[in-house]
């Protein structure tokens, strides 16, 4: 395989080229590639419902898709942090999930290219893995760079999906300023999106809140308004409804579990009750908090008791959105 071309971002110096075309394979049969929007779907310490995962599972298996770059995750992954998966089944080894990160270049509905970028965030060389995907951003002609994933929050899982949506310059999305100044620990999806933003690129962010009680479980419904704000945002036709379909499947599943017990029952009203206090609010500058002030709701350390026991099952432990069936056809966006 030839050797992969340099990747100049800000016209750095020889080693820090270096640093960024070794952690990364070109697939030569990509050809020309030119995308307007890059969709980062990397999954890491959160994605809740595992949002992210299923939105870049499902776009990988309904459309048309090429692979661009494959980046070396044994300069990147610590698997001593995050052990990849094995089966072993009578008496021998039989299956490994090997981690991966990579950039697709893939087709919508309408013929319209788009690259995303998908697998597990980067434990190492933060730094030279986000030069190396500034640099695919200016290599690609990328106009905006469009970051999902799914963050556990005190919401009923009978209320449509709310999204946090955040960007590198005002007007790019359609929110109010309600939370002042926070500290977080860092991604380095968060930290992409702030040196985009600085290098003079356009990037925004959407982040699907999820039941907290079912943040372990695979959330299609946050995935659905994911693509829907992918859509949206990126002026794509993207497929959406396999994911509306398996959405509807397991509300009725997670329905009739919440319902075999009063406790669980009660915690749900209760979320009901605060979400709904919160979309009334007169102006969307009064809606500061989706841990508002009508009810006083358990912690998140009760609620988790509470339903562990009866939601435990509803997504096989062992299953990963790679290994679910693949999704055909569908309602689409644009």
């Amino acid at each position: 395989m030839p050797a992969p071309r340099p990747a100049f971002h800000n016209a750095g110096p020889t080693w820090r080229r270096q640093t960024v075309v070794d952690l990364y394979d070109v697939h030569p049969e990509a050809g020309d590639v030119h995308a307007r929007v890059l969709v980062n779907a990397l999954t890491g310490a959160m994605d809740a419902g595992h949002a992210a995962a299923l939105v870049a599972h499902h776009l990988t298996e309904t459309l048309e898709t090429r692979r661009v770059l494959t980046f070396h995750v044994d300069e990147l992954v610590d698997y001593r942090a995050h052990r990849p998966p094995m089966t072993f089944e009578s008496w021998r080894w039989t299956d490994y999930e090997e981690p991966y990160i990579a950039l697709d270049l893939v087709r919508d509905d309408e013929g319209t290219e788009l690259l995303l970028l998908h697998g597990r965030e980067p434990d190492l060389r933060w730094n030279g893995f986000v030069d190396a995907v500034i640099a695919a951003v200016e290599r690609y002609g990328v106009q905006r760079t469009i970051s999902i994933h799914g963050v556990p929050m005190g919401v009923p899982h009978t209320r449509p999906t709310t999204v946090t949506a955040h960007a590198t310059e005002h007007g790019l999305v359609d929110t109010p300023e309600i939370l002042g100044t926070v500290q977080v620990p860092g991604s380095v999806t968060g930290l992409i999106e702030l040196r985009l933003g600085r290098a003079g690129h356009q990037a925004v962010g959407f982040s699907a809140n999820v039941p907290h009680y079912l943040a372990q479980s695979q959330y299609h419904q946050a995935a659905a308004e994911l693509v829907r704000q992918i859509a949206r945002s990126g002026e794509l036709a993207l497929p959406v409804g396999d994911l509306e379909r398996a959405a509807s499947e397991a509300a009725v599943e997670i329905e009739r579990q919440v319902s075999a017990s009063p406790e669980v029952t009660a915690v749900v009203r209760a979320l009901e009750q605060q979400y709904d206090a919160f979309m009334r609010g007169v102006s969307l500058e009064e809606r500061t908090t989706l841990l508002a002030e009508p009810v006083d709701l358990p912690s998140a350390e009760e609620i988790g008791a509470a339903v562990e026991a009866f939601l435990a099952d509803h997504t096989d432990p062992g299953e990963s959105p790679e290994d679910g069936p693949g999704d055909e056809g569908g309602t689409t966006l644009s």
